[in-house]
């Protein structure tokens, strides 16, 4: 059993000591409470579990914390895959609810399974799913001052549970001030992708995640026989010719863990019951 979980970019804007220190606090103990879980629950429900708790942390651009777009809303976009089914569910564009990564695992028993805007919405509250704004002071002073601060922030979790089944989940508020009705790579299998050999959660600039299909062609190439360092390696050297940005963590049928970034530091956590890894 393992479990890595990434919280985005640590960007040029943020880099005092104080929020660095916050940051690996908050995936230390986030990734300890979701190994816990882990032990008596499946990949999938921990997944689902741990991306909640990064939503629920204003630290994050994904749910409580989220980025306001040009038009002064704030729209989600989840999404959660099943190594084994490799059934993926998500929402896109989603308002007005506390954890999209609930609302994309509820999804994920109906035949259609990838919701957007107000249908999204719709069927959030239909399934008990309360009204709740994510906005935070934060947020707006900067929408209101027209900065950007990140822009790159995405949330998500990778696990191997006791059975050796694998699963991923991601989260985003957005990049920010983008134009309304922009979809992402987190909720689409370039930026989140599972199967029964590995499961690939991606954060940077969703454009070029897309372009790359990133998730998907590390997930792929592991599952032909690469390995997971050179199915990144391989992958990552493809983004630079499109000039990408982009990170990624991932855990293979064996139970390795890997992640990779671009410039500047992805901030992430791993914990296998023994030992941590979190970002400096």
């Amino acid at each position: 059993m393992k479990i890595i979980i990434h919280g985005g970019f640590f960007s040029e804007s943020e880099q005092s000591n104080e929020v660095k220190i916050a940051k690996q606090n908050s995936l230390q103990k986030i990734a300890y409470q979701a190994f816990e879980y882990l032990q008596s629950n499946s990949a999938i429900d921990t997944v689902a579990y741990a991306v909640s708790l990064l939503e629920d942390d204003e630290l994050y651009n994904a749910g409580i914390g989220s980025q306001i777009q040009s038009d002064g809303v704030i729209r989600m976009s989840a999404a959660i895959m099943d190594g084994e089914t490799q059934k993926l569910s998500g929402v896109i564009n989603i308002q007005n609810v506390k954890n999209p990564v609930f609302v994309a695992k509820e999804l994920i028993k109906e035949d259609d399974r990838v919701l957007g805007g107000s249908g999204a919405k719709k069927y959030a509250s239909e399934h008990g799913f309360e009204d709740f704004s994510t906005e935070i002071p934060q947020r707006r002073k900067e929408y209101e001052a027209k900065l950007n601060n990140g822009g790159k922030g995405t949330v998500g979790c990778v696990a191997i549970d006791k059975n050796g089944k694998l699963a991923v989940a991601t989260s985003t508020g957005g990049k920010g001030f983008e134009i309304p009705g922009r979809i992402s790579d987190s909720a689409t299998v370039a930026g989140n992708y599972a199967n029964s050999f590995c499961a690939v959660s991606c954060t940077g600039v969703g454009e070029d995640i897309v372009s790359n299909a990133t998730a998907t062609k590390i997930v792929t190439r592991v599952t032909d026989g690469m390995s997971l360092e050179n199915a990144f390696n391989k992958t990552f050297e493809e983004l630079k010719t499109i000039d990408g940005f982009a990170g990624a963590i991932a855990i293979d049928k064996d139970g390795n863990v890997y992640h990779k970034d671009s410039y500047p530091t992805m901030v992430f956590a791993s914990f296998d019951g023994k030992t941590f890894e979190v970002f400096q």
